[in-house]
């Protein structure tokens, strides 16, 4: 037991220190919505509860190897049949402790972060519709009247040549979308020719984008930055050329971008030239 529990503690020791120096290469990026956290709360829940059953099994049953065996001289239990309570017991505690783990220490945390996910609807600030296309994005924002479209510009000599890749290879479009930091804002999804879907990590939202359907979700980001993420459903042959860029800024920015996007209003028409008319008129009267 004693080389059980050094194995075991040495194998802690090397996931813990390969996980401070893989950073967020190998883990979630930082969570900046209360949907993202909840996601990344469930999943370490999930993670320290699976080691654990995974250790404690682990080592029943190298303690029972190594004890049980007839080498060693044990004898064979003799506790079988149907109305033995002790192989009752033994087949009915890990059923419950199974059930008891997956309805109530996952099944609890898991219905409060889709309840959280799908509330869509209470006190949304600002309403974006996204629509997927054969490869860009198209952002509304409808109550504002603005309208345009997102899509890669990542150059082709960096895809297709070998050329020296950027710091957001394939990650880097012309027209960012644009939020304000600290407000719920509601986001429809649709598509104008197959399915395509939204994602960004750090928001911890992923959507479906459906032609024919408007889909739902929403987020509220809690930090300024900008956020990363991919069109994740294949979508065709340029599927991997789908970027989404999130630019989260504060409110007085935000309100200087949106008057930007707006459209011109177009310039009233020059009024007709009433002076010679009325003069015609005049002299036709006389």
């Amino acid at each position: 037991m004693r080389s059980l529990y050094k194995f075991g503690l040495s194998v802690l020791l090397a996931l813990g220190s390969a996980a401070a120096l893989a950073g967020y290469a190998f883990n979630f990026p930082e969570p900046v919505t209360p949907i993202a956290r909840e996601t990344l709360h469930m999943h370490n829940l999930v993670m320290v509860v699976i080691l654990v059953m995974f250790f404690l099994v682990f080592g029943l049953l190298i303690y029972s190897f190594r004890t049980h065996n007839k080498a060693a001289g044990y004898q064979a239990g003799k506790f079988t049949g149907p109305n033995n309570r002790k192989q009752w017991l033994w087949v009915l505690s890990p059923f419950a402790l199974l059930f008891f783990i997956d309805y109530v220490v996952f099944g609890i945390p898991a219905y409060h972060a889709v309840v959280l996910y799908e509330d869509t609807k209470t006190d949304a600030e600002l309403v974006v519709k996204v629509t997927g296309s054969q490869w860009l994005w198209q952002y509304d924002f409808p109550a504002e009247g603005v309208s345009y479209t997102s899509r890669l510009i990542t150059p082709r000599d960096q895809i297709d040549s070998g050329a020296a890749k950027g710091e957001h290879y394939l990650l880097e479009v012309d027209n960012p979308l644009v939020l304000p930091v600290g407000k719920k804002i509601r986001f429809i999804t649709t598509s104008n020719d197959v399915i395509h879907s939204w994602w960004v990590p750090a928001f911890g939202v992923k959507r479906d984008a459906v032609p024919g359907f408007l889909r739902e979700f929403w987020a509220t980001v809690e930090k300024t930055g900008t956020y990363r993420g991919q069109c994740s459903e294949l979508c065709g042959k340029e599927h991997g050329f789908m970027p989404v860029v999130v630019n989260v800024v504060s409110q007085e920015e935000f309100a200087k971008w949106l008057a930007s996007k707006k459209p011109v209003a177009p310039a009233p028409a020059p009024a007709a030239a009433a002076e010679p008319v009325a003069q015609a008129v005049v002299a036709k009267a006389q």
